[in-house]
């Protein structure tokens, strides 16, 4: 009976800790983020970090710059009056096409003087977000250009043929499991596939065009998949200029005819956000199974295309 009572009690502690725990976090959580209404300056710095993604929920534990974080800052910094001028603080080796084009475009669409600082890398899809601005500095060192598409994925159908397991395809669509990990990928499969990625390496090096106020045949010449360091990049001309925050500041000074006062435009994540993704994160995995966490939900997820 005592022993009865001792388990009782311990569940009820704990579920009550539980509680108490959610209901902390949450109250944190308040007072994350962002309040750039409160933020003084006429100059806002953007930073984007990492492997530009959709979703914070696509890279957990790596930096990474999610699309629509960085759109919303980009917006509050255009809707802001006090702000003449929005600097991109960019170290990213590229990412989504999707998502590199959502930033790129919101971007463009502002009203403010935009400046691309590139750090150590601004490559592929970073640099489909710079060449949106209106002006790119980077470092004699930096690491941009990098203007194409790769796609990749695993298969495994050795694999299984090794241990006995047997791929049974059933349907409907001829090319409804196109890309499985679990077969080996046909001649015209791969054909499929490698159209889809030379019109988006084609779209890609269009925009770069476009925003470069370049010909689409130079830029064609250039789009080969190469990266480019700043020195090489500005003879090509895919930077404007060499050098780093000073001179971006110094740019926008001349060109706005103010004293820039810099102010970080970031968005910080709350407590509740970064349990919830890790919670979330680790629940979906254990729930799908370790051989089915291999596999996507959709037939062409195993294929991964980034810029």
């Amino acid at each position: 009976m005592k022993q009865e009572f001792r388990w009782g009690y311990a569940i009820f502690v704990l579920l009550l800790l539980s509680i108490l725990g959610f209901i902390s976090v949450g109250i944190l959580s308040l007072f994350a983020g962002i309040d750039v209404e409160s933020l003084t300056g006429n100059v806002a710095i953007i930073p984007i970090e990492g492997v530009i993604v959709g979703s914070e929920n696509d890279f957990l534990f790596e930096s990474a710059a999610v699309s629509k974080d960085i759109i919303e800052l980009v917006e509050k910094a255009d809707e802001n009056a006090n702000i003449k001028a929005i600097i991109l603080e960019i170290n990213s080796p590229g990412g989504s096409a999707v998502a590199s084009e959502e930033i790129a475009n919101a971007v463009k669409k502002t009203n403010k003087t935009t400046v691309a600082l590139i750090r150590e890398a601004g490559a592929s899809g970073a640099y489909w977000i710079a060449s949106a601005s209106d002006h790119i500095i980077a470092s004699r060192v930096s690491i941009t250009g990098s203007i194409g598409v790769i796609a990749s994925y695993l298969e495994f159908p050795g694999f299984l043929e090794e241990y006995n397991v047997t791929y049974r395809r059933l349907v409907s669509g001829k090319y409804k499991d196109i890309g499985s990990p679990l077969k080996e990928m046909t001649p015209e499969e791969e054909e499929i596939f490698q159209k889809n990625l030379d019109l988006i390496g084609d779209y890609f090096a269009g925009e770069v065009a476009k925003n470069r106020n370049m010909s689409k045949k130079d830029v064609d010449k250039i789009a080969n998949g190469l990266f480019y360091l700043g020195v090489q990049a500005k003879e090509l001309g895919l930077v404007d200029e060499l050098g780093g925050k000073d001179e971006a500041v110094a740019y926008i000074e001349r060109r706005e005819g103010i004293k820039a006062e810099v102010v970080e435009y970031k968005t910080e994540k709350g407590l509740l956000e970064i349990l919830t993704g890790v919670f979330s994160k680790q629940s979906f995995f254990v729930g799908k199974g370790i051989g089915s966490s291999l596999l996507d939900r959709k037939s062409v997820s195993s294929l991964s295309i980034t810029t």
